[in-house]
């Protein structure tokens, strides 16, 4: 049984969205997998029954602790000991459950993934990612998305790698074609950064490196699959891609392509190159999100992703 821990306390509308987004969840994971709820648990029985869910198609770890948005990450972490953040890495460092995901604190979230299942042994730093969506009708993959904001050529070039895999196990793209974020497609363009990674890349065995890519072709899907950045640039496309999602839909405009942008829709930003399944969801999740961010969790423990990556960093 394949078993997917949940903080039901993580998030701005935590208990009532964490736990009718897993309720959603429960038509769409597998068979054989199961949702964990970490929380306060009167709260979350009183949701489930508001939602005339029975309490048994879901296991409940009763926690008497939240950590805040607003506490200092690793002094809660450590400080609030019977919290659901740190009572679920508990959990999942000792293989109790098979990945974790939470819309609650993002910094608790991250000290958890560095101190408690620890980094991939070989990875220098790890790395969030999110999914874009392109005009060719599948996703790209950019990373980092704003964990790292300076990253050395040898970081980025294992982000590489890491998004490779990734394309490749959890999206199912044979043969992922990676990319380098740009001002200019030939080599010689951009920063000392940039021409620093693409050189670093053309050299790397085992990925399928295309070379550069320029901001207009992020979203065409015509030229790369995986696109490497720093966690300051990457961020910053992924908000301007969230605020062009909102204008449109204010201007009353909608298809397929821009219906993806909305994050409902992704769920939630895997962390990528730490020893277990580790997905961080937007704030302001609503039930929806929550669904898609523990479809995402599922979707990585069962592509075996951090087997993956611990193999290919082993090399």
């Amino acid at each position: 049984m394949l078993k997917i821990g949940v903080d039901a306390m993580g998030g701005d509308f935590a208990p009532e969205a964490a736990v009718e987004g897993a309720v959603m969840a429960l038509e769409a994971i597998d068979a054989g997998s199961r949702i964990v709820l970490f929380g306060d648990e009167k709260r979350i029985r009183e949701v489930l029954a508001a939602r005339n869910c029975p309490t048994d198609r879901f296991d409940i770890v009763a926690t008497s602790e939240v950590i805040e948005m607003g506490d200092h990450p690793a002094k809660a972490f450590q400080a609030k000991g019977d919290s659901s953040i740190t009572v679920g890495f508990g959990y999942l460092a000792k293989g109790a459950i098979d990945g974790f995901a939470s819309a609650g604190s993002t910094g608790a979230m991250m000290v958890g993934s560095m101190y408690a299942v620890k980094p991939i042994e070989g990875v220098i730093r790890p790395t969030i990612s999110s999914l874009v969506p392109t005009a060719a009708g599948h996703p790209a993959l950019i990373l980092d998305v704003g964990l790292n904001v300076d990253c050395k050529p040898e970081v980025l070039a294992q982000y590489g790698v890491i998004g490779s895999i990734y394309a490749e196990a959890v999206l199912g793209i044979p043969s992922p074609r990676v990319a380098v974020l740009n001002i200019g497609e030939e080599e010689t363009k951009g920063n000392a950064q940039a021409k620093a990674t693409h050189d670093l890349l053309r050299e790397q065995e085992g990925i399928r490196f295309v070379g550069n890519i320029e901001g207009s072709h992020i979203f065409s899907g015509k030229v790369a699959d995986v696109i490497v950045c720093d966690g300051f640039v990457g961020n910053t496309v992924l908000k301007m891609a969230e605020g062009l999602y909102r204008i449109n839909k204010a201007l009353g405009g909608g298809n397929a392509f821009w219906d993806a942008m909305n994050y409902e829709n992704v769920g939630g930003t895997p962390v990528l190159g730490v020893n277990a399944p580790v997905v961080i969801g937007h704030g302001c999740s609503s039930p929806l999100a929550i669904r898609n961010m523990i479809l995402t969790t599922e979707s990585c423990i069962r592509a075996d992703l951090t087997s993956k990556l611990q193999r290919a960093f082993r090399n």
